[in-house]
């Protein structure tokens, strides 16, 4: 039976008199601040083995009447937060994953292989240390109710799976423990087709980068062998299965459909996010029964690039085309055409 009231300071006492203490009292500054006003309930949510416990130790020490009185509390200074692991290696002397598995993750594993709106491709990304915007305002708040990736993944959040940037709402996977047991998860055989197909949308990413046209073109054909027929048959359809071979770009760039250039819309448009400011933008035209030259043709006329005038970095401009009426006994049946330029 847990004392809820006054519960007293010896737990704490005991965490710092112990061989490793992590000091965490900065916390203690903003919990003043809300003392005693509409904001003071407060949910401190981590990643596992964390120190929560401790934590919650060292508040309860903190406002507790006997602790207050004899001035148990004499102010820490604010340290590096440290994870089991880091504990254990410092008393063990090897530095080593001493992560504790759990049933609740073992069970959220299963959701995740059902693969929710794409969770395999999302998890995929996540692992090759890139993030995710979720909206986490659908989740229930319970293990059983989903209808999407995006409650999965928050989900993950409040188990502490996953790390959560409030200014971008984005996910991201917080440390190498928790990526390795994402690893240890992904390596049966469902998750070959989703790694691969990362893997490829990677290759095609180099590529471009490296103006490679000819692969990008080839990489974009294999993507649409793999895609059912009528995936191709406009060009709206066109531009939602490069946006799909383009997946892993999510990582580097933020994506803007038909970007207002004042004389035109560019059809898709790369953006670097400010953590990756080494990669080039990216404009996109993409055409349907013409030729990758037209395409690139139209950018330069509409003078596309003169909307990313804020961006001082490299922009590469890149034309797409698909020709939809070849006959399927050709050779070219399903080629397409590609052409990449510096700006």
């Amino acid at each position: 039976m847990g004392t809820y009231l006054n519960p007293g300071k010896g737990a704490y006492e005991e965490a710092i008199s112990s061989e490793i203490f992590i000091d965490k009292s900065e916390m203690i500054r903003h919990l003043n601040t809300v003392a005693k006003t509409k904001q003071k309930y407060v949910s401190v949510s981590r990643p596992r083995r964390f120190g929560k416990t401790m934590a919650a130790d060292m508040i309860c020490a903190y406002y507790d009447r006997e602790a207050y009185r004899s001035g148990v509390y004499q102010g820490h200074r604010m340290s590096i937060y440290s994870p089991l692991s880091v504990v254990e290696s410092m008393l063990n002397g090897r530095i080593q994953n001493y992560w504790n598995k759990t049933e609740t993750y073992e069970a959220l594993a299963e959701y995740i292989r059902r693969d929710y709106d794409g969770l395999k491709e999302a998890v995929a990304l996540l692992m090759d240390g890139g993030r995710l915007r979720v909206d986490t305002s659908t989740y229930q708040n319970d293990m059983t109710t989903f209808h999407g990736r995006d409650d999965v993944l928050s989900l993950l959040i409040h188990l502490g799976y996953l790390g959560f940037d409030d200014e971008t709402c984005e996910v991201f996977i917080p440390n190498r423990e928790i990526l390795d047991e994402f690893r240890a998860s992904t390596r049966t055989r469902e998750w070959t087709e989703p790694l691969q197909a990362y893997e490829r949308s990677m290759n095609l990413l180099k590529a471009t980068w490296d103006k490679d046209a000819n692969r990008v073109a080839e990489l974009l054909e294999e993507a649409h062998d793999r895609a059912a027929n009528r995936t191709y048959h406009d060009e709206a359809a066109l531009s939602y299965a490069v946006q799909l071979a383009y997946y892993a770009a999510q990582k580097y760039y933020k994506t803007i459909l038909e970007l207002d250039c004042g004389k035109g819309y560019a059809d898709i448009a790369y953006l670097p996010s400010p953590r990756h400011p080494e990669v080039p933008a990216l404009v996109v035209e993409l055409k349907y029964n013409k030729s990758a030259e037209t395409a690139i043709a139209q950018i330069q006329r509409q003078k596309y690039p003169a909307r990313l005038d804020h961006y001082r970095g490299k922009i590469l401009l890149v034309g797409i085309d698909y020709d939809r009426d070849v006959s399927s006994t050709r050779a070219c049946f399903k080629h397409h055409r590609c052409k990449i330029e510096e700006a």
